[in-house]
């Protein structure tokens, strides 16, 4: 075997060892993983479980230091640890319950480095070993929550008190560790301790941003970016008055036939495409979607950000929309998906009611006329006001329809919508 074929082998055994151990470091901190959990609960099981991880090589290793220095009783204290911690570390893989686990290790965190430091004679005679009982109450403001940290807070002091009431009466002369010895083992605990809580808390954090990032997301998919922000600072209802705005409403031809032929599935694939494809619309013209309603689809221009061109961004976006609409349909054999589409132009109300499930919603006449433009208009065809014809008629082709009788308003002069004038 040359040497550069001995290089690769060496490379490929390499890589072959570090995927093992990524795939065993990945199954560690899913032990315990179930299905129905949610991501804060995965998340809280991994993070239990990386701690538990990174305490137990400490557990050896302060043990067999103990017992270096001829405190065998005192080497008993941290190995005990870390078998009963790999005990439940092992019956939490079983069982799943995230809350024995979390019950049995923050017990063990905070009792045992409290014992320990009684056995060795007390607080400077331990080289504050007890700090790491200060582990729990961390631990219990991440896994359980700032109302349950305080009850293990309180725990932590009164070990505390107890280690030096009880250190000196337990062992008079004190652990005999050399000075050097002692001071090694101060600076071991408080860098330890730090590092786990650091760690911790860090990963905690990191949790509560990625959460939070989720919710903002979550939100912003549903309120505009403006309106977002003045709801998590102004929780009240919130209303605003526009003067120039243009709606549009959009509806399939012949939905509820069509919905009879199509199984569930497919029915909302077929929403499901259709929308999306005007939800990116909206994205690049730069207006609102507003809300979908069964197979009608809403946006608006003009809130919450006014903008002079919103009659001519609607207009672009709705014969844009009935192209998208015509291929649509998975199966080539069926006929064209058609629209109906009104547009309105003119001043509307905009804003957020209610406390659940709320929405950014429109009202006013505006809205009004939009919704009877596509409920009286034809088949494949974009039916717009006088108000909005105004606007348009410079820059887009129309065709006059002629008065049409809109409920509630009489007989209402509208034209089609044919196109860019060229």
């Amino acid at each position: 075997m040359t040497s550069v074929e001995g290089t690769a082998a060496e490379a490929a055994a390499a890589e072959r060892r570090a995927s093992r151990l990524t795939a065993l470091g990945v199954r560690l901190l899913t032990l315990g993983a179930d299905p129905r959990d949610s991501a804060d609960e995965r998340a809280r099981k991994s993070l239990l479980v990386a701690v538990c991880l990174m305490v137990l090589p400490a557990g050896v290793l302060w043990g067999a230091l103990y017992l270096v220095f001829d405190e065998p009783i005192a080497a008993l204290f941290p190995w005990s640890y870390t078998v009963v911690s790999c005990a439940c570390l092992v019956a939490f893989a079983r069982s799943g319950s995230f809350r024995f686990l979390r019950t049995v290790e923050l017990s063990l965190i905070l009792v045992t480095p409290a014992a320990l430091s009684v056995v060795l004679g007390g607080l400077t005679e331990s080289s504050g070993v007890v700090i790491w009982s200060f582990l729990a109450p961390v631990g219990a403001v991440v896994f359980s929550g700032p109302a349950r940290a305080w009850r293990w807070f309180g725990g932590f002091l009164l070990l505390l008190g107890a280690t030096i009431a009880l250190g000196p009466a337990v062992r008079p002369d004190g652990a005999d560790l050399p000075e050097g010895a002692r001071l090694a083992f101060a600076g071991l605990n408080l860098g330890a301790v730090s590092f786990v809580a650091f760690a911790l808390l860090v990963s905690f954090a990191r949790q509560r941003e990625h959460a939070q990032q989720r919710v903002e997301s979550l939100l912003l998919n549903i309120l505009p970016d403006e309106i977002a922000q003045r709801l998590q600072a102004e929780p009240q209802a919130i209303a605003d008055h526009f003067e120039e705005a243009s709606i549009l409403f959009a509806d399939v031809v012949d939905f509820t036939p069509l919905s009879e032929r199509l199984g569930p599935r497919e029915l909302v694939g077929l929403l499901d495409r259709l929308f999306t494809s005007f939800d990116d619309l909206a994205d690049r013209y730069g207006v609102e979607k507003i809300k979908t309603i069964g197979d009608c689809y809403m946006v608006a221009a003009g809130v919450p950000r006014p903008r002079a061109d919103h009659a001519h961004a609607l207009a672009r976006m709705a014969l844009e929309m009935r192209e998208r609409a015509r291929d649509c349909l998975p199966d080539p054999g069926e006929r064209n998906l058609q629209l109906r589409i009104g547009i309105s132009s003119g001043p509307v109300v905009a804003g957020v009611i209610g406390r659940r499930r709320f929405l950014y919603d429109l009202w006013g006449d505006t809205v009004n006329m939009a919704s009877r433009m596509e409920s009286h208009g034809s088949p494949d065809a974009i039916q717009i006001t006088r108000t909005t014809w105004e606007l348009l008629r410079d820059d887009f082709a129309t065709e006059p329809r002629g008065p049409v009788e809109v409920k509630g308003k009489g007989r209402v002069e509208t034209w089609y919508l044919l196109g860019p004038r060229t």
